[in-house]
């Protein structure tokens, strides 16, 4: 029998995969009862679009093994490339350039929340 991964270290695993790929400052939020639409962010920087892109793909290919039943909702597409957004539902992928990042400054907003790569 097969050991279901649960959602945190689905987080997790996705997080560990960004930075396997050169995602840069990869977080891993916990914002469990912080929100009513996710429980996990994973943040990271990325360097270019065809950085961003390649990311994508291998978050897909992961997800397929990935033993969940979550599945990504949409993706969305800045003009720019500047952040990549993709909703799996209770986990969410930002893959931000360093400006996006700076900009939005995503934990600051979730200030609070564990980091737990950081764990």
């Amino acid at each position: 029998m097969e050991k279901t991964v649960s959602l945190r270290d689905a987080a997790v695993q996705l997080g560990k995969l960004v930075q396997d790929h050169k995602g840069v400052d990869v977080v891993v939020l916990d914002v469990t009862g912080r929100n009513s639409w996710a429980d996990y962010f994973v943040i990271a920087t990325v360097t270019s679009g065809a950085h961003s892109r390649g990311l994508q793909k291998n978050i897909y290919e992961q997800l397929k093994a990935l033993d969940l039943e979550i599945h990504p909702a949409r993706r969305k597409l800045p003009d720019g490339d500047e952040w990549t957004l993709i909703d799996l539902g209770p986990v969410i992928v930002h893959l931000m350039t360093p400006m996006a990042r700076g900009f939005y400054d995503l934990e600051k907003l979730w200030f609070g929340a564990p980091n737990l790569l950081a764990e």
